[in-house]
């Protein structure tokens, strides 16, 4: 079973984020400054030993490598922020191809939003807007990747470079793009592009826009956590409290916190059946992205490493018998605003890693290193 874990490139300086957020901002400007809302909720997190790393060093672009495939993660996938106005984020990706001593198989999702303040505000002011251009703007992107999809740690599927869009729906005219880029790969002397999505709402078989896509992710949590909010009234009171603490601040408590406990979520993931033999199964971590939203973030309660490696070793078993795939897309390697992390903390130490190593070594599927 080989687990691919997404990749957050956001720890390092870049000028857009110095405009708009201000000076030296990294996430872990986020981490540093967060606060629990209630006693008992698990905020700041604290990387171990204060490992505020900076993804432009090399050296913690190897540790990340080194200790992935200890503990038996197979690849990362690198969040990819291409804009026709510009790049951003893209630095540890290209130092890592430089390196060779990046010893990890990766490979992209494109993360094809536009960028807005609101996830940290109530402003829904546009940073930078998606936009794709026409056939030279395309080609330039395609030329960008394809010394990545040729470098022999990219990982490939059915002898394809595997690429992930993030949303499908956002560009009507992704067939033609996307044909184009398959036809360049192949004029490359590759096999063409493996198109993969990743929106678990998104019928690739169905959707107008579904044909250069041969594969879909189901997201998770995100996918579950959709099916509990629709149907808890729990919740939905919840949510309701928490608008109310949003204007009255001195009311903020766990009764206005929008929560839902990691048993309820991977108790919905683990009945989830997929659609299709064209989906792949996902798993996560954890999640509270209170550190990015303050009060408006949704928190995952009652998170241990035991709970993690129990889920998770049923996750896999079913990627296996039920998906019949050998690829478990896992949120997140180090997604430290949302508390998706596999990366070591204060608290638990190496344990979520040991649990996906032992999660792996329970059902046999523990790679070799």
């Amino acid at each position: 079973m080989k687990i691919l874990a997404f990749y957050l490139p956001q720890f390092h300086e870049i000028p857009e984020n110095n405009e708009w957020w201000g000076e030296h901002h990294t996430e872990w400007e986020n981490l540093k400054t967060a606060k629990p809302s209630y006693k008992g909720q698990y905020q700041p997190r604290v990387p171990l030993n204060q490992n505020y790393y900076n993804l432009t060093d090399v050296k913690t672009l190897e540790w990340q490598a080194e200790i992935a495939k200890k503990y038996g993660v197979y690849g990362f996938v690198y969040y990819h922020y291409w804009f026709e106005e510009g790049m951003l984020l893209e630095k540890p990706a290209e130092i890592m191809l430089a390196n060779k001593s990046v010893d990890m198989p990766f490979c992209f999702s494109w993360a094809n939003h536009t960028w807005k303040r609101e996830w940290a505000s109530k402003s829904d002011k546009i940073l930078r807007e998606q936009t794709y251009g026409g056939r030279e703007e395309w080609l330039k992107h395609f030329n960008y990747l394809l010394p990545f999809f040729k470098d022999e740690r990219y990982i490939k599927m059915n002898g394809k470079p595997l690429f992930i869009i993030y949303n499908p729906r956002d560009f009507k005219e992704f067939p033609q793009m996307l044909k184009l880029w398959d036809e360049e790969a192949r004029k490359n002397g590759l096999l063409g592009i493996e198109f993969i999505h990743q929106d678990s709402t998104y019928n690739h078989k169905k959707e107008e826009l579904g044909e250069p896509y041969s594969y879909g992710i189901e997201f998770q949590m995100s996918k579950a956590v959709k099916k509990y909010v629709s149907e808890s009234t729990k919740f939905k009171i919840e949510r309701v409290l928490n608008r109310v603490a949003d204007v009255l601040p001195f009311l903020r408590c766990k009764a206005t916190t929008m929560q839902y406990t990691y048993d309820d979520i991977w108790n919905i993931i683990l009945k989830t059946e997929p659609i299709d033999d064209t989906w792949f199964p996902g798993a996560f971590v954890d999640w509270d992205n209170t550190p990015r939203r303050k009060n408006r973030g949704q928190v995952c309660t009652n998170v241990t490493p035991e709970k993690f490696k129990k889920y998770l070793s049923m996750q896999i078993k079913r990627a296996r018998d039920v998906y019949h795939k050998d690829y478990l897309f896992m949120f997140a390697w180090n997604e430290w605003g949302e508390s998706g992390y596999l990366e070591p903390d204060e608290k638990y130490g190496y344990k979520m890693l040991e649990a996906v190593h032992d999660a792996l070594q329970e059902n046999g599927e523990l790679p070799e290193v």
